[in-house]
């Protein structure tokens, strides 16, 4: 079998697996259950090593590509999709990074089915994005101690990438495995949304570091630039496929379940042009969304190509992949919210009901929308626009 025929076979396998992992997903969250098996098949897939090239061992896929399968789980189980941020961010670095033996073992392990999840954010700092957590020399090793927060996927990955500052103040990160011992994941994401994304703690207890596992952090450098907008872009890939959610929940709703709106004439549900107009407008937001979402991957992907192949215009490309994120979040973000609010319309009260828990979509995005203020993603594109001004555009952070 070739490799892109197994590319080709590993997306046509897609829409079955984003089916395996959707099954009872809303009763799932009511239940408070943790997705482990639907990691455990997205493993099976091969689909964790997509954007690693051919001659590498991976599926050579595109960021189109990878975009389209984080918008298809998500459509399906978003806590998933979500899930596999840190490990879509770490292939993609690795796609763009040196050959070095520290990125060639990450490549290996993805090539071999590993996931990655992340441990960066810390409560208490004074500011949110700030690093306490320090990585101290021990003879021939490190160790570190302490504990993080919003540590999504961790729980479902063989290996954490965690953000800590060395002994100089530095900003280092490690590759550490997940069962490493004295490292310890909790289940104690209290969010309203996602709520089996493992977005809680991860602790670690004096836990040994393999200094061949330690690199320093380069959120400035032109790949930490990319790949800040990437990780906005997955989110709001994410928000794409809970929208397209909302829309077939509303289908089967009103096939299964709905009436006709009391002064209507119409027999049924479905021909009630009150629910039509709902549903059509529900579609037509899923619709304008999914194109921005593949719009705004494919800027990401030249920016992407641009750095790999050492274009002088990279930087440049760069940047307008941190503007297009950023427009497609402020917009996308308006226009899921109405979405998981409108679904409601398609319904009336009985749509209410918890046995159908359709309040989880609108719970869902209203938390991936607050992982980044969207007004200050308005704000620094229209400083951008009126003033030129780019700091917080090239900071590889959260543009």
């Amino acid at each position: 079998m070739s490799i892109s025929r197994q590319l080709s076979d590993a997306l046509a396998a897609l829409p079955a697996l984003a089916e395996e992992i959707g099954v009872d997903a809303a009763e799932r969250e009511i239940r408070r259950e943790l997705p482990f098996t639907a990691f455990d098949a997205f493993r099976r897939s091969g689909l964790g090593a997509l954007r690693i090239p051919v001659e590498r061992g991976g599926l050579g896929g595109t960021l189109e590509d990878a975009i389209h399968v984080v918008t298809t789980l998500a459509a399906a189980e978003s806590n998933v999709a979500h899930a596999l941020r840190v490990h879509f961010d770490v292939v993609e670095s690795m796609r763009l990074a040196p050959l070095t033996p520290f990125h060639d073992r990450q490549v290996r392990r993805i090539v071999e089915g590993a996931l990655f999840g992340g441990a960066s954010g810390e409560q208490g700092t004074a500011r949110a994005g700030e690093i306490e957590t320090v990585l101290r020399r021990e003879g021939d090793h490190f160790r570190v101690t302490g504990k993080k927060y919003y540590t999504t996927g961790t729980a479902y990955a063989d290996f954490v990438r965690t953000n800590l500052v060395n002994e100089d103040g530095k900003g280092v990160t490690a590759i550490i495995p997940v069962r490493a011992e004295g490292l310890q994941v909790l289940d104690d994401w209290d969010g309203m949304g996602q709520r089996m994304t493992a977005s809680g703690s991860v602790v670690f207890d004096n836990v040994r570091v393999d200094p061949n596992e330690v690199i320093e952090k380069g959120y400035s450098s032109l790949v930490g630039r990319h790949g800040g907008a990437y990780r906005q872009l997955h989110l709001v890939a994410v928000a794409a496929g809970i929208v397209r959610n909302v829309v077939a929940d509303a289908r089967k709703y009103v096939t299964a379940h709905g009436r006709p709106v009391l002064h209507s004439t119409a027999p049924t549900a479905r021909e009630d042009v009150f629910i039509q107009q709902v549903v059509g407008e529900l579609s037509a937001l899923s619709h304008t969304i999914d194109v921005l979402v593949r719009d705004n991957a494919r800027v990401l992907g030249v920016s992407s190509d641009a750095i790999l192949h050492g274009d002088p215009a990279a930087d440049e490309l760069v940047l307008q992949g941190a503007l297009a994120t950023a427009r497609t979040q402020v917009v996308v973000g308006k226009l899921a919210l109405q979405a998981g609010e409108r679904l409601f319309d398609a319904g009336g009260a009985s749509a209410t009901s918890r046995k159908h828990n359709f309040d989880r979509h609108w719970r869902n995005l209203r938390t991936i929308f607050s992982h980044n203020p969207l007004h200050h993603k308005a704000k620094v594109v229209g400083d951008y626009v009126l003033n030129g001004v780019k700091t917080h555009l090239v900071e590889g952070r959260t543009f």
